[in-house]
């Protein structure tokens, strides 16, 4: 089996460039609540966009984890490309839709709306506290770091998936209420 020598040098430059990501993740999202821009663009699609994207990130992070057990690299890092991809897709999105428009109340009383706010509460925390691991295990994937790749991926990956499975979720609950 070949061997890949961990690149430490871009680790450390990318791991510079996730905290700088997520600092500024977290100063959008900490705004997009307080200010509205109007673009004159019609964004009522973005909320079904927003959960493809995480629908096709949670199958990618299916696929990966079975891909990885069955010690196929090549499509385990094809699966994990395509959901870090599908997750950008959806932060700008994301990003762009609450910058833009007034945020959507849940319309439904009884036990549905307890369910909601538990799934959106959990779904919102746990999205912020992984972002950073998310990336770092990616770092440690992507500089040949594997064995703190793994450790580091066996408790971010179940948050990750927990959070996309979660944010289409929301949507649907939250769909009558558009």
């Amino acid at each position: 089996m070949h061997r890949t020598i961990p690149n430490l040098k871009l680790a450390k430059q990318l791991n510079i460039l996730a905290v700088v990501i997520t600092i500024a993740v977290y100063s959008l999202v900490g705004l997009m609540r307080r200010v509205k821009l109007d673009i004159s663009m019609d964004t009522s699609w973005m909320p079904a966009f927003h959960a493809i994207c995480n629908t096709v990130v949670a199958v990618c992070l299916i696929a990966a984890i079975i891909y990885i057990k069955k010690k196929n690299v090549p499509n385990h890092r094809r699966a994990i490309y395509t959901a870090m991809l599908f997750s950008l897709m959806f932060l700008i999105s994301y990003v762009v839709y609450h910058f833009t428009t007034e945020e959507v109340r849940y319309c439904k009383m009884g036990w549905t709306r307890t369910l909601y706010f538990v799934l959106l509460v959990s779904h919102i925390i746990l999205a912020g506290i992984s972002l950073p691991f998310i990336l770092f295990t990616f770092i440690k994937g992507y500089t040949h770091q594997y064995s703190a790749h793994r450790r580091m991926a066996r408790w971010v990956f179940p948050i990750w998936l927990y959070v996309a499975i979660t944010g289409p979720l929301s949507f649907l609950m939250l769909m009558d209420c558009y």
